[in-house]
């Protein structure tokens, strides 16, 4: 039977956690850690060895090297440093191109043909770089995107309303950052526009301010970075999502960062849309209808992502 194999490169906060979540879920038979500092890894490896033992899986994790990714079928790009209290996703892009740019000197050579999932910031810029650079198809390279920030609008939605956040249909579309936006228009819970529900129970829907929203789903990542310095279990768990989506190839719809080729009207511009993942990575992208507003909210994060990606080509 085929092993189902992971290779996390960049094995600090981020990765770790991928790995950890993974093992909870049981999701893959075997996790290789890659970093520069060898030291780090190992400890890490080491630590989440020993958690497995009390887990009903049998993963195998070990600090391995670039030659491991010649048989994974999956790479996760979480390279990087911690966001600093105050800065901005897109304020890391220097420091994490230089540091990509070892990375894909390391994997051009393997011609890889497995699917990269990248989460490093800012996402949707350092996954186009390393999509184009290594010369991959879209549907096998690209971000976790807007995951984290659906899961966020999500929560939000359901501390405002008191409903159960799986019944809450909903996304986070654009970039991983502060120009993200709500397609409020297609917003629904229990199958149920939002506006109508407010409109019909005020006492119990009417806190469900689109400005309040919005602004808390963009929020919640600076107050966990001011608390704590880094953001870790939630994307952690996201990019494990994701993964277990692709091996048990669900075909599910979770949004992530891709290069779109005129959907949505954008041509040459990775951003967050909810996308069907399975086996082959990414296999649909599902165009949601988009109100005037919301087609101008688009094309403003989609200028922000494509400003960034052309400065990262003269990093």
């Amino acid at each position: 039977m085929e092993k189902r194999k992971v290779v996390i490169i960049g094995a600090g906060h981020v990765g770790s956690h991928v790995a950890m979540a993974l093992c909870f879920q049981g999701t893959v038979d075997e996790i290789v850690l890659i970093d520069k500092d060898e030291d780090k890894a190992r400890a890490n490896c080491l630590d989440i060895a020993d958690a497995c033992l009390f887990l009903g899986t049998t993963t195998k994790i070990k600090v391995g090297n670039y030659k491991d990714c010649r048989d994974s079928q999956i790479i996760v790009n979480s390279i990087g440093t911690p966001r600093k209290p105050g800065q901005r996703r897109l304020d890391m892009l220097d420091d994490s191109i230089i540091m990509l740019k070892d990375v894909i000197e390391n994997l051009k050579p393997i011609g890889y043909k497995g699917i990269i999932i990248s989460i490093t910031n800012p996402a949707d810029v350092i996954a186009s770089y390393l999509r184009a650079h290594l010369d991959m198809p879209r549907e096998r390279c690209f971000s976790t995107g807007t995951s984290l920030d659906t899961a966020r609008l999500k929560r939000t939605i359901s501390e405002l309303s008191g409903i159960d956040r799986k019944s809450i249909t909903t996304c986070a579309i654009g970039e991983h950052g502060d120009s993200s936006f709500v397609p409020f228009s297609s917003t629904t819970i229990g199958g149920k526009h939002y506006r109508e529900l407010q409109e019909q129970k005020p006492e119990r829907y009417g806190s469900l301010t689109e400005d309040f929203v919005l602004e808390r789903t963009r929020n919640i990542g600076h107050e966990i970075i001011d608390g704590k310095g880094s953001t870790e279990f939630g994307i952690g768990v996201a990019a494990a999502d994701i993964i277990k989506s692709i091996f048990h190839d669900e075909k599910r719809v979770i949004p992530a960062s891709v290069l779109l080729q005129g959907e949505y009207g954008i041509d040459g511009v990775a951003c967050g849309v909810p996308c069907v993942i399975g086996r082959n990575g990414i296999e649909d992208i599902i165009e949601l209808p988009l109100s005037d507003r919301e087609k101008e909210q688009l094309a403003y994060t989609c200028k922000v992502i494509r400003e960034y990606c052309d400065r990262a080509e003269k990093i």
